[in-house]
Formats: C-alpha cells, structure tokens, sequence
C-alpha cells in the first residue's frame, strides 16, 4: 500500500514537472529557423490543454501554473554584424538570456541549466561541430543529470538528397520516416547525417534520463523567408523582366513553414515520443519552376526564365548551402507526426496553396509595405518636383497621367502586334486600343473620364505600385474622377467574383496620405512668368490657357463636393502646404515636413552591391572635389602670384621715379653749395693741402686747421 502511495506521489511529482515552465536553449537565436522557433515556443502558455485532466489534485496543484509560459527560452547569438545591426530593431523580448563569445566550458554549465537542448543545423554548416560536441558533453554529464534531458536536432532533407527511389518503377511514390536508414546525403552533408546518426546513437543509452531526436526539415519558407528570398526579393523588387529558374526547375522541393516546423518541435518537447527520427514536411509535392512561377504571378512580372544552375552560385544573395540545397529533389511524406502529433498546421497544403498568406508575411515581416501619397495643387505651385523627390527618396512609383496613358497605348500596341490566338486578352487588348485612340482623337489628346480611370486603376493594381506603392501626381482632379478610382462598389452590387476582387483592389489603391499644396495666385503668375519658354510650352502653361486652369481648379473646389472632401470621409492622413518660396531652403523644410508626415521609407535598404557603388560614387565625387579645390586653389594662387608680381613691378617703377624726383630736387638744392664750395672753399683748401705737403708738420690736422681759419674767405 506504501509503494503504490509512493508511486503514485512520484508519477504526480513528474506531472507537476513536466507541467512547470521548461527552459530551452537554441542555437543561433539570430538566425532565420531558430529565430522563428524561439518565439513560437516563447508564446505557448500552460494550461492550454488543461481540459484533458482529469485528476483533481494535480490540477490544484499545477492551477497557479496556468496561464505561465510552457517555455523559457535561452540561447546563443552568432555576434555577426548582421545579428547587432537585428538586436538595434528588435530587442528579442522573447528571450530570457542569450549568450555571445561564450567558451564551451561556460556554454556547457548553461546547458545543464536547461531542461531541453535544440541544435539547428539547418542553415550554418559550422553548427554541425557544435551541435556534436553539445550532444557528446551532455551524454558525457547524463549521470549527474538532476532531471531528465532532451536534445533536438533539427536537420535538413539534404540528408536523403542522394537516396535511391523507394521503387525503381514508381518514381513518384514518397519517401516515408520509415526508410530513414536508407537515406543517402549529399556529398556535402555528410557530416549532417554523420552527426544525426551519432545523436540518435547517444540518445539510446538511458532514454528516461537523456533521449534525443532527429526532426529532418525540409526547406523552410514563411516569415520573411530566408532560402527563397531571392526569389521573393527579386520579384518585389520589379528591376527584372523574368525572374530566374536555375536549372530545368523540374526537381521537387520538399518545404515545410518554419511556424509549422516549430509546431512540430513543441510537440516532440511536450510528448516526448518513441520515435526518434521524424520527417517534418507539408504534404505539397512542388517543383521549383512551379515556385517561381507562383512567386512571379503575385510579386512580379509573372514571368520566369531557366537559367545554367551554375549561375546560381554567382548570385550573392544565395550562400552555397542554400544554392545546393534549391538542387534537391525528393518526394516526402512526413507519416510520424500525422500519427503521433495533433501538429496546428499553417500551411500543411504547402506554399503554393497559400501563396498569398506567405507573401503577406514577407511584406509584414520585412516592413515592405507599399507608401500610398496623392498630391494635389494648383497648376504651376511645385507638384511634380515634390513628387520626383518624394519618389526618390521613398524609391516609389510616380504617376503622371500623361506617362501613364503613353505607357498602357505602348503596351496594348505591342499586345496586338504579338498577336496570340490562344491568348483570352488578345482582342480586348485591341479594343481598347482603339477605344483609347478614338477618345484622344475626339478630345484634343486627352481620355474621357471612364477610359482615364481605367487606364490608371489598371496601373495602380499593377504588382509595383501594390509593392513599393506610388505618388499619384496632381490626380483626381474632381470628386467624381475620386469616386469612380477609389470607391468599391456596394456589396449589392457584386454581381460576379471579379467584381468582388476589383472592389478589394479599389481598397488596396486608396492613397493613406493627401499632400495639398497651395499658394496665392500672384506667386503662382509670377512662377510661371520667370520659366524658361522651353518648359511653358511643354506644361501648356501660355498666359491664357494657365490662367483658365487656375481659375477651373479655384472654382472646382468651391463647390460643396471636393477631392478633398471625399479623401477627408476615407479617414486619410492630409497635410496642407502654403508654398510661399521657391528657394533651396524653403524647398527642404518643405521636404522635411512631408518625410516627418509620412514617416520612414518602408523598401529594401542600399543591397551590397548599391552600397559599394554609393561608397565608390562618393569616393569619385570625393576625389573630383578634391582636385577642383586643388584646381581652384592652384589658379588662386597663380592669380595671387600674378597680382603680387604685378605689384611688385609698380612698386619698383614708383620707387625709381621717387628716388629720381628725390635726386632731381637734391640736384637742384645742391647747385648754389656746390657753386659756393668750388669758388670759395675749394681754392683754399688745395692751398693748404699744398702747403701742408710743402711745410711737413707733425700734426698734419692742427696745421691745415690753423691754415684755413687764416686764409677763411668769408673773413676777407
């Protein structure tokens, strides 16, 4: 009776502690999988499926757990730039610790911290070495284990890559977790599958204290993706006509969402089942080319092009492991987690089937949501240059009406010239065109109303503008034309699914922000007056006719229905603007009120190869700069060099002349002396001389002294 009380007591201590937090640690949080793991573990709660219970005392017991975190995530961070520059964006709240540079004697005394131990090796293949030597210690400590241990190995597919086929004459049918011990890797995985075989190895000795499992994953998409982001950046990104397939893209991808894959990392954590090795993939059987195709149709220009499979390993974008792995070609059907695991799937049907939701997770996750602006004024008051700098700023589409319906009747004339006779929209391509035609004929160059909206729907539903977004420049320029652009239909009058999904398109397009600018009529005259007659004739802008578009605008939005009005009632951001300048500081503070309304750009930032074409522009206008000051300076100082000499040279032609006017006046002053010395002094002073020669006395001096104050000829 005391045994079966002790036993009972026991079982209820381990249901306790199995219903207490767990602590998990994972590998290179800041990585694409684990990233994705860890907070999908960090937000299960206990309790969750508390209505399974049973036993009274174990749910007084556990009652003040529920409600807690199932999890307590720790781990490491690989410490690159790119994970310092992610921590500065998202502070990984979701984390109880993380480590960095930490030694393997320290990373050990965490793991045995931790309650479960999750390897992901799925993307750096210098994990593998870690991941062993973490498997190896842990098994090595297990006696001194004070609560049993789990370690998880999250691998990849690329360690079946080179299997022979389940049957020879149905190549078709899926390989199964049963036939784990036939896989085959990939010559470069095999330090994967070296390492998966060791931990199960590991995971045998003592079950109850230390179990191990293997969770091969396929390739992982969702969330931002990670190994087919090229695929999904490239066609966001709209700069290529056809997005490419290296290869035949006839290989099929086994994939699995990396929400669904941690689905089936909580389930192992939590049910701890018998079978140690598990394939994780969604039932989809797609091929590569199929993924891009889909990819394309919704992101991009819905076209692809097959490219060498080696130019893949020249795209920058992908790493080698990625390359090889979009190589793989495997049928798989995950049968253990169906049987052993209620798993809440997310895309079980595969990436195809739900196409949609995976791009609205990349756009969300990535922040690449398409900037919506409308921009209205009078003519003449600065639309369009505030338009091309929003538009370089932000990277968005501008739309102009006249561009817009040059570009459709381009497109539909070459639509018809390439005439397709299986093609559906072949002959409406060609009525339209004539539709378009025949209108500008009739309307001196301009469209009808209707055709005008369609033409710009058309555009504005188009996958650029639905990635990046648009500035709508100086359009509608009426309630009505607003009306009939951004205004879904009634649910009653939905009369087809097309209809249906023009009205969730119309949705789509409305501008979330409205710049008005505005400015008096005299300093709008005055614009246009100062601009060259090149630009007045190409904007239409001759006195009477500006004059009759201002006082048509003025007297548009007078009335009681107003663009304005209508874009206010869709609850849009608007921002009014009195241009009263046309100077360089004007337009920047200008600038910087519509950056700080409509926040940061929300694209992809400089890629490397931008970043070393700015780096290198700046350097070359760094070094133009240089040598034009060097320039300026050099002509400088010549010029100052000249002007010093020329100067110097007046300096010297003044000074002569002064010193000749001096000797001049000297000359002139000195006659009457000069005069006066060689008839009265001279004389005299040569008697002495001669008398001082003659008579040879002692002190020559006093002599001529005494001989000329005798013989003074002033005193005669």
């Amino acid at each position: 009776m005391a045994t079966k009380a002790s036993k009972t007591a026991t079982n209820m201590a381990e249901r306790i502690r199995q219903r207490s937090p767990k602590r998990v640690f994972i590998n290179n949080i800041d990585s694409y999988t684990s990233k994705h793991i860890s907070k999908f573990l960090s937000e299960c709660v206990l309790g969750a499926d508390a209505d399974g219970e049973n036993e009274e005392e174990e749910e007084r017991r556990t009652s003040d757990h529920i409600g807690e975190k199932s999890f307590h995530v720790v781990g490491t961070v690989s410490g690159s730039p790119e994970e310092e520059e992610e921590k500065e964006e998202d502070d990984r709240p979701y984390l109880l610790e993380e480590y960095s540079n930490m030694n393997r004697d320290a990373l050990l005394s965490k793991l045995m911290l931790c309650d479960v131990v999750i390897y992901n090796i799925t993307q750096h293949a210098e994990q593998v070495d870690e991941a062993l030597w973490a498997v190896t210690a842990l098994h090595d400590q297990m006696e001194t284990f004070s609560a049993p241990k789990t370690f998880i190995l999250i691998s990849t597919v690329m360690t079946w890559a080179c299997s022979k086929p389940v049957d020879p004459d149905d190549l078709e049918l899926p390989f199964t977790d049963e036939f784990f011990r036939r896989r085959r890797s990939h010559p470069n995985f095999k330090r994967h599958i070296d390492l998966e075989k060791r931990a199960v190895k590991m995971g045998k000795t003592n079950r109850k204290l230390f179990s191990t499992y293997v969770v091969a994953s396929g390739l992982q998409y969702g969330m931002g993706e990670q190994i087919f982001h090229f695929f999904f950046k490239t066609s966001w990104l709209g700069q290529k006509e056809r997005i490419p397939v290296f290869g035949d893209g006839l290989n099929i991808v086994p994939m699995i969402h990396v929400t669904d894959l941690a689905s089936v990392v909580q389930n192992v954590i939590e049910h701890q089942p018998m079978r140690y090795y598990l394939l994780a993939v969604d039932q989809s059987h797609s091929s590569m080319e199929d993924i891009v195709k889909a990819v394309a149709s919704v992101l991009g220009p819905a076209k692809i092009q097959k490219r060498p499979f080696e130019e893949a390993f020249l795209t920058q974008d992908l790493s080698v492991m990625e390359v090889e792995s979009l190589q793989v070609n495997l049928r798989m059907e995950a049968v253990h987690i169906k049987e052993l695991f209620s798993v809440s799937w997310c895309c079980e049907s595969g990436l195809l089937e739900n196409l949609d939701q995976v791009v609205e997770e990349f756009r969300q996750t990535r922040g690449l949501l398409p900037l919506r602006v409308c921009v209205l004024g009078p003519p003449a008051v600065g639309k369009s240059s505030v338009c091309k700098q929003i538009s370089k700023h932000y990277k968005l589409h501008h739309i102009t009406l006249k561009e817009t319906i040059s570009e459709t009747i381009a497109q539909l004339e070459s639509a018809v010239d390439n005439y397709d006779p299986e093609a559906e929209n072949d002959h409406s391509a060609e009525d339209l065109l004539f539709s378009l035609k025949e209108s500008m004929e009739q309307n001196a160059g301009w469209l009808e109303d209707h055709l005008l909206v369609k033409v710009l729907k058309h555009k504005l539903t188009s996958n650029p503008c639905r990635n990046q977004g648009f500035i709508l420049d100086g359009f509608p320029k009426t309630c009505e034309q607003a009306k009939e652009l951004f205004s879904a239909p009634s649910d009653e009058d939905h009369e087809s699914e097309a209809e249906t999904s023009l009205s969730s398109s119309q949705g789509k397009i409305i501008p979330e922000f409205l710049l008005v600018l505005d400015s008096s009529d005299s300093f709008l005259q005055d614009q246009v007056m100062n601009l060259p007659e090149r630009l007045v004739q190409e904007w239409n802008y001759e006195q009477d006719h500006f004059l009759q578009r201002l006082n048509r605008y003025r007297e548009t939005n007078m009335e009681e229905e107003t663009v304005v009005n209508f874009f206010d009632e869709q609850d849009l951001s608007l921002l009014y603007l009195e241009v009263t300048s046309s100077s360089e500081t004007d337009s920047l503070q200008l600038m910087q009120k519509i950056i700080d309304t409509l926040g940061p750009p929300r694209n992809y930032g400089c890629s490397i190869q931008e970043k070393e074409e700015e780096e290198r522009r700046e350097a070359e206008q760094s070094m133009m700069r240089e040598e034009q000051e060097r320039a300026e300076e050099m002509r400088k100082e010549e010029e100052e060099a000249r002007h010093r000499a020329a100067r110097w040279e007046e300096w010297t032609r003044r000074r002569d002349e002064e010193r000749r006017h001096e000797e001049d006046l000297l000359e002139a002053q000195t006659v009457s002396m000069r005069t006066y010395l060689e008839e009265h002094v001279m004389p005299t002073l040569q008697r002495g001389l001669l008398e001082c020669c003659t008579a040879r006395p002692s002190d020559p001096v006093d002599f001529l002294a005494e001989f000329l104050l005798k013989h003074n000829p002033s005193d005669s």
